[in-house]
């Protein structure tokens, strides 16, 4: 088709302002997908996604649309909302030309709003102002528009207003899209042309390795030889096709199309997002690509069972080539046995990574107390980067720790924000600049720890600002740190999976709140035992937890009572005996439930 006809654009939004439902409505509106097989969230594909209500990957799709005449092709990428997931977005934004920014009527715009904006400006995209759910008796239409008008300095007549649930709008909205978003431009002519940027890719056990692509020059068709730009790996296009939504083969791709190739590649670590096709013959130069994402949480990954260690590698290695943005590297612990440290971009990642770990693969895991890194500088002069607590050194051998701070934006109504700044105060933030955003809202700009925006952050400010109050942050710079390691010991044995590095000051009262949580959710056993905090270098908490009574006797009537003694020594003597290997059963929950902040 030619290039006039064809359109690409993303939808940019917070989390759960209704990008996933007008994504539908499109679809409808479109014939794409037929009446009977049409559902809610139709293109939230995983389990995980449609459960929880979230987009986790984005997912492209064609769309064939009739507007004044003439026959367009429109692309669209649904995008994540998640702050977790600004890398998949980021991605999408690099393959289209312009973007919808959907606004709930609702609510406003949010701080996550703020920052996929910047993104899509950085790109020079094109932006469509949207207000979502205006059918909603609680949308704020004049207000959230006056909140738009001032971020985008925009005309009031730009912006549009849509109901994913009812359909309203939807259809001059495409109209717009068509009007406002400009074509792709081919930068390359002739007939011997291919430059493909690769957004995403997934692995098929039959087909191998899948790349999604922009076609930005030439054209491509099935049995071709290709190469990577980076990798410089060559293969031959078994399929090329587009989304509607599901993969649909196709003669050929041409420029300004979205679609997929089939590399027939089995082997990992060859496709990387980012990369350029182009063919073998007559290669064209690489295009920017993407940044690499850097990992700001981690957790070590190991085995319920140690003879799972190989299916887990393999399960790790598959997942990331659906989800480049995590990274994970082998690892031992003494009591955990083999695993892997893994690098998540945030504790919604690292939440989604291990429950898809578990679903798609029927893996039993371990997953150790997630932890962000820090750089030490011994007393002896050594430096070392500590992405485990378990590995903290003791105090005595630390003469400085330097951890990363995050610099955060948080929007809310103004009636919360003394409870917000009480809470900054709890978390060691510093409050820097706040203005007034929009009607009776203000912005908050903060620096925090990074170590505490996991200490449960986002639920406190959601709890404090009664849902209202939203945030999006990016890591800035190394500052000293005032922390600890806190060891929980069970049965006189430390369990790593349980170490975590804390703030000195708040040393005893995490100490107490651990050992308290685990003493209610330890199953009890057949001998007492002691829970332990230590930090410091001194236990700062303690519970006994007694062990199981079964009466030994209660099988005997009557008789010599030397008989039921001797019953009741040798009981003594086997709890003893257990007592002294120590060996105390943990079960998976647990270490789950320890690793929720309020999970008992």
């Amino acid at each position: 088709m030619d290039l006039k006809h064809i359109r690409n654009f993303s939808i940019i939004a917070h989390i759960d302002h209704g990008k996933s439902t007008l994504a539908d409505r499109m679809l409808e509106i479109t014939h794409t997908i037929p009446e009977r097989k049409m559902r809610d969230q139709v293109l939230d594909s995983m389990e995980l996604e449609r459960e929880r209500g979230i987009t986790i990957k984005m997912q492209p799709v064609r769309m064939e649309y009739a507007f004044l005449g003439s026959n367009y092709i429109l692309n669209l990428i649904d995008t994540p909302g998640h702050i977790d997931f600004s890398y998949e977005v980021s991605r999408a934004l690099k393959a289209v030309e312009g973007s919808i920014l959907l606004v709930d009527a609702t609510q406003g715009v949010q701080a996550q709003t703020l920052t996929t904006l910047n993104m899509a400006r950085e790109g020079g995209l094109k932006i469509i102002p949207v207000l979502s759910k205006i059918d909603s008796p609680l949308a704020r239409v004049e207000e959230v528009k006056k909140e738009v008008i001032e971020l985008l300095n925009c005309n009031p007549d730009e912006i549009l207003f849509v109901s994913g649930r009812t359909g309203e709008g939807v259809e001059n909205l495409l109209g717009e899209i068509i009007k406002r978003i400009p074509p792709p431009i081919e930068t390359y002519h002739g007939d011997n042309i291919l430059r493909a940027l690769v957004f995403d890719f997934k692995y098929s056990n039959h087909k191998g390795v899948i790349v999604f692509i922009r076609l930005l020059d030439g054209k491509v068709k099935k049995g071709e030889s290709l190469i990577f730009s980076v990798s410089g790996e060559k293969f031959n296009s078994l399929e090329v096709g587009t989304f509607s939504p599901e993969e649909t083969p196709r003669e050929y791709l041409s420029a300004g199309d979205t679609g997929y190739i089939v590399t027939g590649i089995k082997r990992p670590g060859i496709a990387s997002v980012g990369d350029t096709i182009t063919r073998e013959k007559n290669p064209l130069p690489a295009l920017s690509g993407y940044m690499q994402p850097m990992p700001v949480v981690w957790a070590s990954v190991f085995p319920e069972d140690a003879d799972d260690f190989i299916e887990l590698k393999s399960a790790l290695g598959k997942l990331r080539l659906s989800d480049s943005s995590f990274s994970y590297e082998e690892e031992s612990s003494g009591s955990l046995g083999r695993g892997f440290r893994c690098g998540f971009l945030g504790m919604l990642h690292l939440e989604i990574i291990t429950e898809r770990l578990k679903r798609e693969f029927n893996l039993k895991l371990v997953i150790t107390t997630p932890s962000i890194t820090y750089e030490v500088t011994m007393v002896n002069g050594k430096k070392e980067k500590i992405y485990s607590p378990y590995f903290f050194p003791d105090d005595g051998l630390i003469k400085t720790v330097l951890e990363p701070w995050v610099q955060l934006k948080i929007i809310s109504p103004v009636k919360y924000i003394g409870n917000i700044i009480q809470l900054l105060f709890d978390h060691e933030g510093e409050v820097g600049e706040t203005d007034n955003f929009g009607n009776n809202r203000s912005s908050i700009a903060v620096k925090m720890p990074l170590r505490e925006l996991m200490r449960n952050f986002f639920d406190e400010l959601k709890s404090v600002s009664s849902g209202y109050g939203s945030i999006s942050y990016e890591i800035g710079e190394m500052r000293e740190a005032n922390v600890t390691r806190l060891d929980l010991i069970v049965a006189d044995e430390v369990v790593p999976a349980f170490s975590r590095v804390v703030s000195k000051k708040r040393a005893e009262e995490e100490a107490e709140e651990a050992v308290e949580k685990l003493a209610e959710l330890l199953p009890r056993q057949m001998f007492s035992l002691k829970i332990q905090g230590k930090a410091l270098g001194r236990i700062i908490s303690s519970r006994s937890l007694s062990g199981m009574k079964k009466d030994v006797t209660q099988h005997m009537y009557g008789g010599d009572i030397t008989r039921k003694m001797k019953l009741r020594e040798k009981q003594k003597k086997g709890k003893k005996k257990m007592k002294e290997r120590g060996k105390v059963n943990i079960p998976q929950d647990v270490f789950l439930k320890m690793m929720r902040k309020g999970d008992n």
